[in-house]
């Protein structure tokens, strides 16, 4: 009879439908799987059942049962009638495209299949065979950190070691950032976890052992010792019969497959520590070789394991990243009056970074626009959620009172609110009918008044940005526009957009552009500075966002 599924031993590797896996333990039985938020795992997926399938224990057996789902439970490409024993690396699929995938596994089970394989009962090439054995059991340990967790390849390695070597318990530990050794993996032989406070020799004496030496090394009970701190000693009254325990180097992986050992003051990564009470490790001959070479390849795994934790922190950046982008794509107005006596032409390019970069245009009245442009301070998903807040601000204070006042009770919530150093540039104007602009330059880059005849003024900073300091005054301004005149709103990576000598464009030119597009309207304008900027920078990678915006009076 099969042993009785343990929570921890049967799991599923989860596949959404962008590719990301993630491990989820079958535990409790039955394990309900479907859409509705009760189940012990939900798919978020409209097409997939409420309750759509559920997994049983049955005599060792994980029994997978379709709940009358609407399209069915289908393992391996074939739908199941009712139920399904589910055996390691089964595919189960819901019946929908592009949908879920889950992957049956259970802790162990390639490996114990490469053990149960028969040696060659030639005594002569026993280690070879042993040799084979290992390598194999290691090549189905790394096919692991495609789908599971750096932790899930620790285990495999140490149940590998224990495997072969015949040690009753093995522990391996990794040196912190501190060059602490800590047990990332305690494992009984047959797979079964073991708490880290199992490790009861002193991890000072590995460490002075291990740091006085790069292979391998036993540690056995020596009677005639009389220092109470020597590690036979340590054993013998932890009732031990011996240790063995296997350096793990640092290893470099080149471009190709070829590994390399590298060589420094530091170069341990840590040790694959076994113990025995029954059987002494024997470190001789064929199993000295087979050692050696577990020290290699079993480092050769952590270092993959490293290298794919960091691509997956890289990934979970990249996808906050992401994100943040939608973020700001949202908060753009849908649409610019681009007839009447008001007309706006704007924009806003992502960088490959994320920024806090917002504007809008908002009716008033129909004899008033406000129009604001801003920038939060940073980047990231932060960023955008600020921006995000801002332009609630402004929409609930359209028409609701004075520019400075409102700029002051966004100051107040900021500086009450937002995480310290988080504050934002913010140019808020609103404008008449009859050409009365009023404004308040909250730290902004100064925006451009360029009036008809091709004069170019610079709308300076009024006060401090909001968000900086409680309590802090705002000054409002006003400008009377004739009919032509237009303003031009920008963020910093407008001056700061950089070409591959990485010079700035900077605020001079700018002025120089839209001195030389005086005689434009607000869209050609705009397309005449975009069009710099593209020429200047000459598709070279930006670290900022560039938002424009180039708002015209044309009078009534």
């Amino acid at each position: 009879m099969s042993p009785a599924i343990e929570s921890s031993d049967a799991a599923l590797v989860v596949v959404d439908p962008n590719g990301r896996r993630t491990r989820v333990p079958l535990h409790p039985f039955p394990f309900r799987i479907g859409r509705a938020p009760d189940n012990h795992l939900v798919l978020r997926d409209s097409r997939i059942s409420r309750n759509h399938a559920q997994i049983n224990s049955s005599d060792g057996q994980c029994l997978l049962e379709d709940l009358n789902s609407r399209h069915g439970v289908w393992v391996n490409g074939e739908r199941i009638v009712k139920t399904r024993t589910l055996h390691p690396s089964d595919r189960v699929e819901f019946g929908v495209p592009d949908g879920y995938q889950l992957h049956f596994t259970r802790d162990g089970e390639e490996i114990r299949k490469l053990l149960e394989k028969p040696i060659p009962s030639d005594t002569g090439r026993s280690g070879t065979a042993n040799l084979e054995k290992l390598r194999a059991v290691l090549e189905v340990a790394r096919s692991l950190q495609s789908s599971f967790s750096a932790d899930d390849v620790l285990n495999s390695v140490v149940d590998a070691t224990l495997a072969v070597t015949g040690a009753e318990r093995g522990f391996l530990l990794l040196f912190d950032e501190h060059h602490e050794l800590q047990v990332r993996s305690a494992r009984a032989r047959g797979g079964a976890n073991l708490p880290p406070d199992e490790l009861r020799v002193p991890r000072k004496l590995i460490r002075q052992a291990l740091e006085t030496r790069r292979d391998l090394f036993s540690m056995s009970f020596d009677p005639t010792a009389a220092d109470g701190n020597s590690p036979g000693n340590t054993i013998a009254d932890l009732e031990l019969r011996s240790v063995a325990c296997v350096p793990l180097v640092r290893v470099s992986l080149s471009g190709g497959a070829k590994t390399q050992v590298v060589s420094t003051a530091r170069s341990n990564a840590g040790v694959l520590y076994m113990d025995s009470r029954l059987h002494v490790v024997d470190l001789a001959g064929g199993n000295r070789e087979l050692l050696q070479t577990l020290a290699i390849e079993a480092s050769t795994v952590l270092e993959n394991a490293r290298l794919l934790e960091e691509e997956r922190a890289k990934q979970h950046i990249e996808e906050e990243l992401g994100v943040a982008r939608r973020i700001q794509q949202s908060l753009l107005p849908r649409s610019l009056p681009d007839t009447g006596w008001f007309r706006v032409c704007g924009s806003s390019v992502a960088s490959h970074e994320v920024g806090g970069d917002y504007f809008d245009v908002v009716s008033i009245d129909p004899k008033t626009w406000s129009v604001v442009i801003a920038d939060v301070a940073g980047k990231g998903v932060s960023s955008a959620l600020m921006a995000s807040f801002l332009q609630g601000a402004f929409l609930n204070a359209a028409g609701g009172g004075r520019i400075a006042d409102v700029l002051a009770r966004i100051n107040e919530f900021l500086a009450e609110r937002a995480d310290q150093g988080k504050y934002a540039t913010v140019f808020y104007a609103t404008l008449d009918a009859d050409g009365k602009l009023r404004f308040s330059n909250a730290g902004h880059c100064a925006p451009l008044l360029v009036r008809k005849g091709g004069a170019v003024e610079s709308l300076h900073t009024t006060s401090m940005p909001v968000g900086m300091v409680s309590g802090a005054p705002f000054c409002e301004e006003d400008r009377l526009l004739a009919p032509g005149d237009r303003v031009v709103l920008f963020t910093d990576g407008v001056t700061e957009a950089q070409n591959a000598a990485r010079e700035f464009f900077g605020k001079q030119r700018l002025r120089d552009v839209v001195a030389h597009a005086a005689g434009l309207d607000c869209t050609g304008m705009h397309d005449a500075i975009q069009q710099a900027l593209k020429d200047f920078t000459g598709g070279a990678e930006q670290s900022d966002d560039i938002t424009l915006v180039v708002a015209e009076f044309s009078g009534v």
